[in-house]
């Protein structure tokens, strides 16, 4: 705000500071308390941004090394627990059967918000997306919590239907939601992808070697660390810059630990969901969790 009135009191005419000092004197004096103020207003934001950036990748470092010791550790069968990689030997084929589909689906939800993205990145509808205006957020949010709601709520069949047509609209949505990073450039998304396609085999790989229930226990410690990172996401409209990379590299890690809990989420239903009766398997259902995780890991 100081800044903003050293600004416009250098836009106003000289005559109105005639009586109290010269015009030499007015803008010897401005100049010298804008770049006093800009010093003061910038330079300790720029070091707090920077040293809570590094904390950050040290932070995301440390976990991907917990992670890499965890996959060596039961991946070489070091814990006494059966991890779900070997329960897979003995798993009857219909549990296989559902595994495949949901992995397919997640597939296909991949495909489609890309294809998504690109068709939104190139009409007028980007413009929209990248207003950054409160009617942009709110209609964002509207439309990917209303077309999650309705993907979920469908019974899933498994010929084309309702269900499929919703997952569809879904992962449109969430392509329109992506669309402004298009802006970043091909080659910069394409390594980004990379490094999503590297974390999410990793992390499944975890999952998948780790005992059954060793990730399905952490739903409550999950849903308090994604309230602070929605809080830092908001407060970073209102609050110094610096909350930016709490919510970045804080929903890193936190979207990271939600994909162990929802591929074992996944791995459980797949195992214990009847053959017959009300409750069958959705493969579409199971797959929003680590659809909506690996999104959130590219973002």
């Amino acid at each position: 705000m100081l800044a903003a009135r050293f600004v416009c009191l250098r836009t106003l005419p000289s005559k109105l500071f005639h009586p109290t000092f010269t015009n030499r004197e007015y803008a010897t004096k401005t100049r010298i308390g804008i770049h006093y103020l800009k010093e003061s207003a910038f330079e300790p934001s720029v070091e707090k941004i920077f040293k809570i950036d590094q904390m950050g990748r040290w932070f995301v470092a440390g976990g991907a090394a917990v992670g890499l010791g965890a996959l060596c550790f039961y991946g070489l069968g070091l814990s006494n627990e059966i991890g779900a990689i070997e329960k897979a030997v003995i798993w009857p084929q219909y549990v296989k059967d559902r595994i495949h589909s949901t992995y397919m689906y997640l597939a296909g939800s991949t495909g489609l918000t890309a294809l998504s993205a690109l068709a939104v990145s190139r009409t007028g509808l980007i413009n929209f997306m990248m207003g950054g205006s409160w009617v942009t957020i709110g209609a964002t949010f509207a439309a990917t919590i209303g077309a999650g709601l309705l993907a979920h709520s469908l019974p899933y069949e498994p010929s084309l239907g309702p269900k499929h047509l919703a997952w569809m609209l879904h992962s449109g949505v969430m392509g329109a939601v992506v669309a402004p990073l298009t802006v970043m450039g091909g080659p910069l998304l394409l390594r980004a992808a990379w490094y999503t396609a590297g974390t999410v085999g990793g992390l499944s790989a975890v999952a998948m070697c780790a005992p059954s229930e060793k990730f399905l226990n952490t739903g409550a410690l999950l849903g308090v660390g994604l309230g602070i990172v929605f809080v830092s996401s908001l407060g970073s409209m209102f609050l110094p810059p610096s909350t930016v990379a709490v919510a970045m590299y804080g929903g890193l890690v936190l979207f990271s630990i939600f994909l162990l809990h929802d591929t074992q989420k996944v791995i459980r239903r797949a195992e214990t969901a009847p053959v017959f009766g009300a409750h069958k398997y959705d493969p579409i259902n199971s797959m929003l969790g680590i659809y909506m995780d690996t999104l959130n890991i590219f973002m």
